[in-house]
């Protein structure tokens, strides 16, 4: 089996391939990156050392893509500029061509050369004021959602695939939205065979966390490193909630999918931790706490930047009823395996996070 991945060295993607090889040795696996995103670069020999090749080149130029060879059993496109603060307050250009004009190129190179497809889209999709207007409770530890909501695609589980995306949702969300048209509108004319996954947020080891994407990653970090933390937004109380999703649990979905995806092909399925697999980051905190030893007094700023949101709970039914799928890796053993990964790789992480 010949596997391209799009992103390959960045946390997702590396992962994936990772997992891909372990599970099957004689795999051919193609990591095509850009290493923009700093830390991606410790990749690449981990890369040789399992036999996965590392090709450098950058989705936003359909010339790059002449540096692979033959073609392809499937293609993980997990290419993407991840912070939904980008282009915000400064240029959109490395945004917009990455994730919308990049997804074309990767597009039209699968059409001819591609037998399969998995988009990795996000949760960001979601329309930003609908987000907001989710009916919550607030407890000591966290926010919850209420019974009774006004809003379709909404419930106990979660947000589903029918919650809103019709109004501004990130100019990030935006280009994933797009992409994800794109993807289908592919499969309609050309009949390509692809599936659309909008991921919540995906943490584990082997992240690069930064506050504006992979802030879970940071903050047991910022434990381990003994950095500064502060609860930031919705009263600076810690209470935002996210539901988490190991990689392990999104190639288990992946494999699920290109056994039926025939049968499912264009179709979006929400990705994510659930209800049962989710943490504010007040609850983090205490998970940070047990697996690292470390007590780090935390500040608070009430201040809410525009584009956060208190609340987003992957509603997964939908892959759940089509796979029989469902994320086992809990956030206690999400927070132990970063920790363990930070604490072998200190010295050299420390470059990252510091």
């Amino acid at each position: 089996m010949r596997i391209l991945i799009t992103g390959g060295a960045g946390f997702v993607g590396s992962q994936l391939a990772f997992l891909f090889k372990q599970g099957d040795p004689a795999a051919e696996i193609v990591a095509f990156d850009n290493l923009h995103r700093r830390g991606s670069e410790i990749n690449v020999p981990l890369f040789k050392e399992k036999g996965i090749t590392f090709i450098h080149g950058d989705i936003r130029q359909p010339g790059d893509f002449s540096r692979l060879q033959g073609k392809f059993d499937l293609m993980i496109e997990a290419s993407a500029e991840p912070s939904v603060l980008a282009g915000l307050t400064e240029s959109p250009d490395y945004l917009l061509h990455t994730n919308l004009t990049g997804t074309l190129n990767c597009l039209e190179y699968a059409r001819s050369r591609v037998d399969k497809v998995i988009f990795l889209s996000t949760s960001r999709v979601y329309s930003i004021e609908p987000l907001k207007s989710i009916v919550l409770k607030e407890t000591d530890r966290r926010f919850e959602i209420a019974p009774d909501q006004a809003l379709p695609g909404i419930s106990g589980k979660g947000i589903s695939e029918d919650f809103p995306t019709d109004t501004a949702r990130s100019l990030y969300g935006a280009t994933k939205l797009a992409s994800e048209m794109m993807v289908q509108e592919y499969v309609h004319a050309y009949g390509l065979k692809a599936v659309i996954n909008r991921c919540g947020v995906i943490a584990g080891p082997g992240q690069f966390g930064r506050t504006d994407q992979g802030v879970f990653t940071l903050w047991v970090a910022n434990h381990i490193f003994r950095k500064p933390l502060k609860y930031t937004g919705f009263g600076g109380k810690g209470k935002q909630v996210r539901d988490l999703l190991h990689p392990r649990d999104l190639f288990d979905l992946i494999q699920k999918q290109l056994m039926q995806i025939s049968s499912v092909s264009g179709r979006v399925f929400n990705a994510g931790g659930g209800r049962e697999i989710s943490t504010s980051l007040l609850e983090l905190t205490s998970h940070c706490q047990v697996s690292t030893g470390n007590h780090m007094a935390v500040g608070s700023d009430a201040e809410t930047a525009a584009v956060d949101i208190p609340l987003y709970i992957s509603d997964y039914s939908r892959a759940a009823n089509a796979f029989g799928w469902r994320p086992r890796t809990s956030v206690e053993q999400i927070v132990e395996e970063i920790a363990r990964w930070i604490t072998d790789n200190r010295d050299k992480l420390a470059l990252i996070f510091n």
